[in-house]
């Protein structure tokens, strides 16, 4: 994606952010807004992974003025978590089991070792609070009754064997989300970025090409 400047924004809690995670999708939506107010960024489009999905959906609604896009990628306007896993993973007895079934459904069928290797580093370096308090975010989010008011281009993205946010989740996104536009991904399941980074990247490039804005402005 040549001449775009891009953040990639580790979350309360992950990655190098230190902190409690949060709980609820539309705190961690006020977090990023407050980021892009702290380093001084008016605008953007946001783009966002499964939760970090339902983050750019939440900013486009409740944050309008910071976005001019989102792109929505193997997400859902709705993510009920079943309550047998929000219990598996709140015990550490039976965590270690949940989160390896977690990332064996998380991966399509062409994925190879370099996937499952970074899924399975990216698992391990989450705390089991924080992986319980975002399946919690995912639980407790529901936005289906207000996509009609997202005023921003909007791209809908998903593998064609995603198990965790199944095709028809971004099917509804893009077909109740004024103009959105779905691509799938043939093969790649719920990791569609470590399964496909470089179709994902072209897809993402030819979608911000398509957005009017000048940087500045």
């Amino acid at each position: 994606m040549t001449g775009c400047r891009i953040y990639t924004l580790d979350l309360p809690g992950h990655g190098r952010s230190e902190g409690p995670g949060l709980q609820s999708v539309f705190d961690y939506a006020d977090r990023v807004a407050g980021f892009m107010k702290a380093v001084g960024l008016h605008r953007a489009v946001i783009a966002g992974h499964s939760l970090g999905g339902a983050i750019a959906l939440a900013m486009g609604i409740d944050h309008p003025r910071h976005v001019v896009g989102i792109a929505l990628i193997a997400t859902g306007a709705s993510l009920v978590i079943a309550s047998a896993a929000l219990e598996e993973a709140a015990n550490p007895g039976t965590y270690p089991a949940m989160v390896n079934s977690w990332q064996e459904r998380s991966l399509g069928p062409q994925a190879g070792p370099g996937p499952k290797d970074l899924l399975a580093r990216s698992m391990a370096a989450t705390r089991p609070t924080v992986f319980h308090g975002d399946l919690l975010a995912c639980d407790r989010f529901d936005m289906l009754k207000r996509l009609h008011k997202v005023r921003v281009p909007a791209l809908v993205l998903c593998g064609t064997e995603d198990k965790i946010t199944p095709l028809q989740f971004s099917e509804e996104l893009a077909s109740r989300i004024p103009g959105a536009a779905l691509q799938t991904i043939d093969g790649a399941g719920h990791m569609v970025m470590l399964e496909q980074p470089r179709r994902l990247a072209g897809i993402l490039s030819l979608f911000l090409n398509t957005i009017p804005f000048t940087p500045g402005a």
